[in-house]
């Protein structure tokens, strides 16, 4: 089944990295520089951020659907991003070499399977999970920290 991963709109973000870092600790927001890559994903670019670009560290709430399985945790977005990152059968950089947990959901929110993967075999696993009876879409999150990673759709639901 042909599919998409979507990075997260940068536009609520950017105007953070104009704040202060006193005004980000009031939000409980982290100003970082990336000191190694891989190491900090951007969850908008779907890529590591490069050593010494600025980025933020604060709490997402990655699905917000009114069931028991929402979820929020902490992610990174990098400075500069202006538009989320498409792909489209196809792994973003951000995927290679870690373990990526999938959480299938129906269209509800509600969660009806899991499975997780690495590398070479993570694209058969995406598209078997939204083959799946009742898959709406699939969260992947890093399997070792537990943080969200991206929102994978089936192609027809994002218009391709």
């Amino acid at each position: 089944m042909a599919f998409t991963i979507t990075g997260l709109d940068p536009d609520p973000f950017q105007p953070m990295f104009a704040l202060s870092d006193e005004d980000l600790a009031a939000r409980g927001v982290i100003r970082k520089t990336a000191d190694c890559k891989p190491g900090f994903p951007c969850r908008v670019s779907l890529e590591d951020a490069e050593p010494g670009e600025t980025i933020l560290l604060f709490n997402y709430e990655s699905h917000k659907a009114a069931t028991p399985y929402r979820s929020s945790y902490a992610i990174y977005v990098r400075d500069g991003e202006n538009a989320p990152a498409r792909f489209h059968n196809e792994l973003p950089p951000v995927f290679q070499n870690r373990p990526i947990a999938l959480r299938i959901f129906n269209a509800d929110g509600m969660l009806i399977g899991a499975d997780m993967g690495l590398n070479g075999e993570l694209k058969a696993k995406i598209e078997a999970a939204l083959a799946r009876p009742g898959a709406a879409y699939l969260h992947a999150h890093n399997a070792m920290h537990g943080c969200f990673a991206a929102e994978i759709r089936p192609a027809a639901a994002n218009g391709v």
